[in-house]
């Protein structure tokens, strides 16, 4: 088997988000398009540069802070019903498990209504090529007709992965747009990037 690696992604020990959207601090005007801005992140050990790193607050949840900051959106943290190891190694062969068998991990809390959202940001690590197998699991319960859904991921080698076709196939009716994809090491001084793309992608004032 090729090497699997996990892009660094790890929320906080606290747990701010829940089954209900929480709304960043900017006001919504009634010609802003809603955005719901829905994130999966894995506390502990982390692939770094070839090493290993442990990150309190890993590098997905960093990029949704950036973005919450930046445009007015409600956001959404998925919570592993049966959380991922603390322990990297632990994580990638559950992992690959998940991957071989299709499988759709529990999510914890109750699933947020998509109802009143024009957009949807759907972040994630990249997990051996593609999203962990919880982010099926998010989409195929909702409804994203009409929707936009833009992915976002952080990764160590993969961009994106296999978000574009993965989100077209689970998220019927949806318009997938450009994608934001973060090197994992790098997330925390991305602020530039991040501000462009929301800009290209008509999020952010130009």
């Amino acid at each position: 088997m090729t090497a699997t690696h996990l892009a660094g992604c790890s929320p906080s020990s606290s747990r701010p988000d829940t089954s209900t959207p929480s709304q960043s601090a900017a006001t919504t005007g009634s010609n802003v398009k809603r955005v719901l801005l829905a994130y999966f992140s894995r506390p502990g050990e982390n692939y770094y540069y070839g090493g290993r790193t442990d990150l309190k607050v890993g590098n997905t949840e960093v990029l949704a802070q950036k973005i919450s900051r930046l445009i007015t959106c409600d956001t959404y943290r998925i919570q592993a019903a049966d959380p991922y190891p603390h322990d990297y190694d632990a994580t990638v062969q559950r992992n690959v498990r998940e991957q071989d068998t299709d499988a759709r991990p529990a999510i914890e809390e109750g699933l947020p209504s998509l109802d009143g959202y024009d957009t949807i940001l759907l972040a994630s690590p990249i997990w051996n090529v593609r999203a962990p197998m919880i982010m099926t699991t998010f989409t195929e319960a909702l409804d994203f007709r009409s929707k936009t859904v833009h992915p976002i991921t952080t990764y160590a080698m993969s961009g994106l992965g296999t978000t574009e076709l993965d989100y077209a196939a689970s998220c019927p009716g949806a318009t997938l747009a450009e994608g934001l994809a973060v090197r994992g090491e790098q997330v925390k001084d991305a602020d530039d990037e991040v501000e462009q793309w929301l800009r290209r992608i008509g999020l952010a004032a130009r």
